[in-house]
């Protein structure tokens, strides 16, 4: 119906609607640009060369965050490396191999609510079992296991919406031709989802950068520069991220130059890594 045919009550119920339609989003879009706006105005100012590519001393008097930088490229980086064989195997299995449907949706369903648990949670869950039980101490690794936890519902529930975009006419063509299941999988299912997965493995990456509650009680917040490649090093090195770094200089130390300036570094990365899963995923569409 055309809005000229409407009577006048309707059509000032339909103005009212769109303008706060549109209220809503300029009101959100103004919320996102004043905050980005602020933390980069506060704290590109002191994002310096000094500040990347030094560590914190007091015996010299200097303030770097090189250690911070590096303990989140480790993090990332272990944490990756379990949680996407993982969640991807997983997300296979579920879709293209479970009979039982009570069981996948009651897996689908713990992995949704385990997706909605406040990171906190996970981060006490962690100091329990790995820090305590396991006898990692607050270190690097203890805070990339827990991650695995909290990344890893972020992983199945994308690579599994993924995998139900292919045409189940590609499965049948393929198995009608003679191919084994997991040749199959390999060589046609997973080549044509794999824009769900790289875009799932870089909002995990996200996640993992901007995480800050679970690694307060498992990584610790060591500011030094840790031996990564020692076995004592790998298991029981304490250090803090960028998003811990932040939380320390802040709340800890009052210096919140230090802290406005982590904030704009994170930002930017924020700011790369979702560009990077929209552009990733509509490239590979393309393809």
């Amino acid at each position: 119906m055309e809005l000229q045919t409407l009577s006048g009550a309707r059509k000032a119920y339909d103005r009212t609607l769109r303008f706060l339609l549109y209220f809503s989003a300029f009101l959100t879009c103004a919320l996102l640009l004043f905050i980005i706006g602020y933390i980069f105005i506060k704290g590109l100012p002191h994002v310096t060369w000094e500040l990347l590519s030094t560590k914190p001393s007091y015996i010299r008097d200097t303030i770097g965050i090189l250690p911070n930088i590096l303990n989140t490229v480790f993090i990332v980086a272990v944490t990756l490396i379990i949680t996407l064989p993982l969640g991807v195997g997983a997300a296979v299995y579920l879709t293209e191999y479970a009979q039982n449907r009570r069981l996948v949706s009651a897996i689908e369903f713990a992995t949704e609510t385990l997706t909605g648990i406040p990171s906190i949670i996970f981060g006490l869950v962690g100091m329990l079992f790995f820090c305590n039980f396991l006898s990692l101490g607050k270190s690097l690794l203890a805070g990339s296991l827990t991650l695995v936890i909290v990344t890893l519902p972020t992983i199945i529930r994308t690579t599994q919406e993924s995998l139900k975009t292919v045409p189940q006419s590609y499965r049948e063509g393929a198995l009608g031709l003679g191919s084994g299941k997991w040749h199959m999988i390999r060589t046609l299912v997973l080549p044509s989802s794999v824009d769900g997965i790289v875009t799932g493995c870089i909002l995990a990456v996200g996640r993992i950068v901007g995480e800050s509650a679970a690694l307060l009680f498992t990584a610790g917040m060591g500011m030094t520069l840790n031996n990564f490649f020692t076995a004592d090093g790998f298991l029981h090195s304490s250090g803090a991220s960028l998003t811990v770094a932040l939380y320390v200089y802040a709340k800890e130390r009052a210096e919140f130059d230090v802290a406005f300036g982590i904030a704009a570094i994170l930002m930017l990365l924020t700011l790369l890594i979702n560009l990077s899963a929209k552009l990733v995923g509509r490239k590979l569409r393309h393809k």
